[in-house]
């Protein structure tokens, strides 16, 4: 549990709301998506951002993604599962600078996370509200670094976990999840098939099941990122982020940060264009921005070695154009040869072994910058997500 100190005002939760119907829930009950007919949207949670807070509660706390609790959705300070997760470090490239030249450009680093990834922030909440509402089983599909955490997280706070993940998942994810003691269920097929028997089997079994976006607290752990980014640049957002892009949690989360943060009166209406990164083989989403659809169509092209990416569709893809769209961003897809390449050309000039969600980003850069579209003078940010020491056996040297 993080430190308490006297500046902590408690949780400023006030209920959920779904950001497409407007219908409000309450925040002390078990919920999961939106109700309202027709609607089955992401729930947002809802805090009283008219209470006086200064960013000088933040002097002397840990650096954790708790430091920011009035802002996150734990009530009980004794409710909090947490290993340290959070305030991942803001790397500079050092080595690359050819590719870099005329522009700022950084490495948001989350390999170094527990359980390797930024998985830990999402989970470490779910898990924490689970805790607190009282739930005894969670059930996830996941492709690979959500089961984990899972896994890690439950074991933690002494809850149940079962988690369904593809066949074709390297065998370190596997291993991940058994030795945390989580039921693994594997299915030959991928993450949405995973998470068509996660929805089979979850209400017979009382499970809740915390699958991408159709529950509102990973939302809560993954905006972290976003408060971080601001704090960690002054109190000012760089001019454009670049996100791996599955199920997107990480995207809208950090959007919603830099919403809330100026609320608050902390930073000012200043946002970065916003870069979804997908996989040649799942490109839904960059084939809806492109086309000017408001939605995305399922995509499954198969394997590919950023296992996060093989996410055929989002279900908060109305979610995640918005913000391309309200950012004035982009999107794009990389092969996976591509990857491969920028895996290898990232450690050996940066010293880094980088998942390759992360190393698509690298890649995707690189386009952008070539084009025209990063402009110098410019402030770019990377998400790596995790660490590739999980994905050896998908990388070829």
């Amino acid at each position: 549990m993080p430190d308490i100190t006297a500046s902590d005002q408690g949780s400023l939760l006030v209920n959920l709301k779904c950001p497409q119907c407007g219908a409000e829930y309450n925040a002390s009950a078990i919920q999961n998506f939106c109700k309202a007919p027709g609607c089955a949207s992401t729930l947002f949670a809802q805090y009283d951002l008219r209470r006086p807070l200064d960013r000088s509660i933040l002097k002397d706390r840990p650096a954790n993604m708790w430091r920011y609790r009035e802002l996150l959705p734990v009530i009980d300070p004794e409710n909090i599962v947490t290993m340290g997760e959070g305030f991942s470090p803001i790397l500079p490239i050092v080595s690359l600078k050819p590719f870099t030249e005329g522009n700022n450009v950084f490495w948001k680093n989350e390999a170094g996370n527990p359980t390797g990834s930024f998985k830990a922030r999402g989970i470490g909440m779910a898990v924490s509200k689970a805790k607190e509402l009282g739930i005894k089983t969670i059930a996830t599909p996941t492709a690979g670094n959500a089961g984990g955490a899972l896994a890690a997280y439950a074991a933690r706070a002494g809850i149940k976990a079962v988690v369904y993940m593809p066949m074709q998942t390297p065998r370190m994810f596997k291993d991940e999840c058994r030795l945390y003691g989580a039921e693994l269920v594997e299915v030959d097929g991928n993450i949405s098939d995973c998470g068509k028997l996660v929805n089979e089997h979850a209400g017979p079994n009382g499970w809740f099941q915390i699958s991408t976006l159709k529950e509102p607290y990973r939302l809560e752990g993954k905006k972290t990122m976003g408060y971080e980014i601001a704090e960690q640049f002054n109190w000012q957002v760089p001019d454009v982020i670049l996100y791996p892009t599955g199920g997107g949690t990480g995207l809208i989360g950090i959007w919603k940060a830099f919403d809330e943060l100026e609320q608050l009166g902390w930073i000012d209406s200043k946002r970065p264009r916003m870069v979804a990164v997908q996989a040649e083989s799942c490109n839904g989403i960059v084939t809806a921005f492109n086309a000017g659809s408001h939605t995305a169509e399922f995509v499954d092209g198969g394997f590919t070695m950023a296992n996060g990416l093989r996410v055929p569709k989002s279900y908060a893809d109305k979610v995640i154009l918005k913000v391309l769209r309200d950012s004035n961003g982009a999107a794009l897809a990389v092969s996976d040869t591509d990857m491969n390449e920028a895996v290898k050309e990232i450690a050996r000039n940066e010293g880094m072994l980088i998942a390759p969600e992360g190393a698509a980003l690298w890649q995707a850069y690189k386009n952008l910058k070539a084009s025209g579209w990063i402009q110098p003078g410019e402030t770019v940010v990377m998400v790596n997500t995790g660490t590739g020491y999980k994905y050896l056996e998908n990388i070829k040297l």
